[in-house]
């Protein structure tokens, strides 16, 4: 199966869904056109995340679009996800290859030149690198790197390259034009009172193209 990275990935958080329902957010996503979505939910109990990651996945299933899911490798697996994605306190890539298989997407997100040299030598098959601007989807976010230090990323690292953290219509095109592959985003999608539309919008600034991954 070949895989490829589009240039939006939207993250679909609990906190940041103002109480949508998240098959509800997923089916406005599909018909916008979104082909990269990672479910994230760091507040909800393991049982919990399963089940709404389940009910997710089958609903991606048959669907032109790659369904992730955030931190944990077990629940990737366990409701047939094509990957997880994962950060500095969760597992170490080779611990998370090592669950999901060879298969599998395995996303790692960095937040500095180290870090991100580091990742390039894994088995990651994308790296996250941000937050780009200052961002309110993470209570205890790290310094923003900037556009500039996003082209350093880009001469850093051959792989797929995501940029994250207070990108939104507005600015996402200026990511693009630094280096990033792709830009995920969080709260600009969800801030607005019709996901869909603004995927839209997303999708129109960003224009089409794919950078592959894996095959």
């Amino acid at each position: 199966m070949r895989l490829a990275i589009p240039r939006l990935y939207a993250i679909m958080d609990p906190a940041q869904m103002d109480g949508r329902a998240p098959r509800g957010v997923l089916e406005a996503l599909l018909a916008a056109g979104v082909k990269l979505i990672q479910y994230r939910d760091k507040k909800s109990t393991a049982l919990a995340t399963y089940k709404t990651a389940l009910e997710l996945a089958e609903h991606t299933g048959g669907r032109e679009c790659t369904f992730i899911v955030n931190d944990r490798a077990d629940i990737a697996v366990a409701v047939g996800a094509a990957g997880v994605h994962v950060g500095q306190e969760d597992l170490p890539v080779v611990l998370a290859r090592r669950v999901v298989g060879p298969e599998r997407w395995v996303g790692y997100s960095t937040h500095d030149l180290s870090q991100l040299r580091e990742a390039d030598t894994s088995s990651a098959d994308y790296i996250a690198f941000g937050p780009i601007f200052a961002t309110q989807s993470k209570e205890r976010p790290d310094p923003t790197v900037g556009l500039e230090g996003l082209r350093q990323a880009r001469e850093a690292t051959a792989k797929p390259l995501v940029a994250i953290g207070g990108i939104t219509v507005g600015n996402a095109r200026s990511v693009i034009e630094a280096g990033a592959d792709c830009v995920a985003v969080i709260r600009d999608l969800f801030s607005s009172p019709d996901p869909g539309a603004r995927a839209r919008e997303f999708l129109a600034v960003l224009g089409e193209g794919s950078v592959k991954v894996k095959s």
